[in-house]
């Protein structure tokens, strides 16, 4: 049981000091990465040079670290390439093109040589993974640094990275350097890259990037030598710009702090604007210089503008001083303080496509929880909060979430849905992993809203975001939070919503009149659990609004949570298969009874929710 179980039983002081209590706490480890990287935009190859300092801040000695060599997926025979020819559902964008690779369209990435404090550190590549042995053991609260030689191959664009895309941008370099794997209280997280998404290190990166002078670069961080650039940038007083047609090299100088990695893209047609957010970040925009994408892409800054107003206001304020819309990837790719997004797009799409990118600022840039044990923490809460945005600047009167319960329920009636708590890249197809990380997870916020209401929802996202950005949460976060928000116990949620794969259906069984009062029941014919929410409709069009707390919630649905007022009922101990009460009032006054009838949850029978009663019926009983 949890230690909020007692909540109730506590004074209010003592229930005060509860409420202000953090989540979160778990010790993060810390990196710096000063890179020096030139890219040969004729042999599409890189090399590079790094001092990475590692903070140890667990309680462990390590004694080797891991790395991710993600352009190694991208050669005949890896992982990703494997799967994709393997999986019944292969995304589309990816198929059999890895096998089909020249020597010269793969990707590569190799470190080649590593050392610590001068002494070699032992390298053993693993595919899309590198293993380190350190020369000295890293103690717990000690720093080491391991300086680092690299080099790779950029791949033809087939998933996220690469160049040469479909929409003809040259590069997007994402996932491309030797990035130092999480380690946390369950260990390394050295994931081989196969096809979903990424978990990193906190930390500040320095980065140098030389290349052919008659490109535009988009970057992570912020821009240190604007004066020297150009390119679209505000420059200095000397306002110098490098003659885009002399063939000669430019250094790109960009810092970044307190992000978990670093992306960048690079064109020579790349057009450049800025908009700013008041009292928020400068927004960048980068596009190729075609006349066809010219009137979505100058309107569109002003949607991203309201999007980043509503977003600071609702969940949490954005921190770092930009961000940037960059053409460039397969679809659309967050990556800290920047997104690449294909660019022809009417203007709705490309607002839609950019406001979910960068609401993942907040779910994959600051909180940034494990996106492969935890998909829809990620996607899911970025769905929720994108909804929210999208009806904001667009005004439209439809249920921003009944696209995430119809998706959850397809797949269900499929037969394919599986728990949600399996690892991103063991779902065994696309459909399963999609429906998990992007329906469920929105449809687990919204849901939650019936559970503890929209108000108390809407401050608990707030406090969890306080309370969490930087730390990379996990279920465990999210769920004590809403429980200080709401005083209720929410582990059943949890726990059944996110670890099985039951299913949810309330119905209404009897309806009858017995002597001066009205005797209702319903039953719980599934097999998982929830509150229940009841509209009992009179004839005279008014509304009586009840809530039926579930026993395992310890108490029920906070006053003044919903828009709409309701009266708290006794609770429905969890084990009775059926829930009956009473009221005062005659069957002949009443038109409509329905359960949940804001459609909030994810009830597989709608049909069995909603009875009518016709002037001068004598009750209701279903077969």
């Amino acid at each position: 049981m949890h230690f909020i179980s007692r909540v109730a039983l506590l004074p209010f002081a003592v229930l005060g000091s509860l409420l202000a209590d953090a989540q979160c706490d778990r010790w993060q480890q810390r990196v710096k990465y000063d890179m020096r990287v030139e890219l040969d935009v004729h042999s599409h190859r890189f090399t590079g040079s790094s001092q990475l300092t590692y903070t140890n801040n667990s309680p462990d000695t390590l004694h080797e670290v891991f790395f991710h060599l993600y352009f190694n997926a991208f050669r005949p025979g890896s992982e990703m390439d494997v799967r994709s020819r393997t999986i019944t559902d292969p995304d589309s964008r990816v198929g059999d093109r890895i096998v089909h690779l020249t020597k010269s369209e793969m990707g590569g990435s190799a470190v080649d040589h590593m050392t610590q404090k001068g002494k070699a550190v032992v390298l053993t590549p693993l595919g899309t993974v590198l293993r380190a042995v350190l020369a000295d053991p890293l103690l717990p609260g000690r720093t080491t640094t391991l300086a680092y030689g690299f080099y790779g191959q950029v791949p033809v664009q087939i998933r996220r990275s690469g160049r040469d895309n479909a929409e003809g941008v040259a590069y997007t370099m994402t996932q491309w350097y030797p990035k130092l794997a999480e380690y946390d209280a369950r260990g390394w997280h050295a994931d081989p890259y196969v096809a979903r998404e990424f978990f990193g290190v906190w930390g500040d990166f320095d980065v140098t990037l030389t290349l052919d002078s008659s490109f535009t670069v988009a970057a992570t961080g912020v821009l240190q030598n604007p004066e020297q650039i150009g390119h679209g940038y505000p420059v200095g007083r000397k306002g110098l710009k490098p003659d885009k047609d002399a063939g000669d090299k430019l250094t790109w100088h960009f810092h970044a702090k307190n992000v978990h990695d670093f992306a960048w893209a690079a064109d020579k047609d790349f057009v450049h604007t800025m908009e700013q957010v008041p009292d928020g970040p400068m927004l960048h925009f980068f596009r190729k210089n075609d006349p066809a994408l010219k009137e979505a892409w100058e309107q569109f800054p002003a949607y991203m503008v309201k999007s980043f107003l509503f977003m600071n206001e609702h969940f949490g304020t954005y921190p770092w001083p930009q961000f940037s819309f960059v053409q460039g990837g397969d679809g659309g790719m967050e990556y800290p303080m920047l997104t690449m997004i294909t660019g022809k797009r009417r203007l709705g799409s490309l607002v839609g496509v950019s406001v979910h990118e960068s609401v993942h600022s907040w779910y994959y840039g600051l909180l940034a929880s494990n996106e492969g044990r935890y998909a829809w923490m990620d996607e899911g809460f970025t769905e929720y909060a994108g909804a929210q945005v999208m009806k904001h600047l667009f005004n439209n009167d439809a249920d921003p979430y009944a696209g995430a319960i119809s998706g959850y329920k397809a797949l269900v009636e499929s037969g394919k849905y599986e728990p949600p708590s399996i690892h991103a890249d063991h779902f065994r197809t696309n459909a399963a992993y999609s429906t998990a990380a992007y329906s469920f997870g929105e449809l687990f916020v919204f849901q939650l809203g019936a559970v503890i209401g929209e108000k108390t929802l809407a401050k608990g996202m707030l406090r969890y975001f306080d309370a969490c950005k930087f730390k990379h949460p996990e279920p465990i976060d999210f769920e004590r939070v809403m429980e200080k928000q709401s005083g209720v116990e929410l582990d059943w949620y949890f726990d059944e919503w996110i670890n099985t794969t039951r299913k949810l259906d309330y119905a209404i069984t009897e309806v009858l009149q017995v002597g001066e009062k009205l005797r209702i029941t319903l039953a719980n014919k599934g097999d998982q659990l929830m509150p229940v929410d009841l509209r009992i409709t009179q004839r005279d069009g008014r509304t009586i609004q009840y809530h039926i707390p579930l026993s395992l919630m310890r108490g029920g649905k906070p006053a003044g949570s919903e828009a709409n007022a309701f009266s708290t009922l006794a609770t429905w101990q969890w084990t009775d298969p059926t829930y009956t009460f009473t009221m005062d009032g005659s069957l002949k006054d009443i038109a409509e009874i329905t359960i949940d009838p804001l459609q909030r949850t994810a009830d597989l029978d709608r049909e069995n929710d909603r009875v009518e009663l016709p002037e001068g019926a004598g009750g209701f009983v279903r077969p």
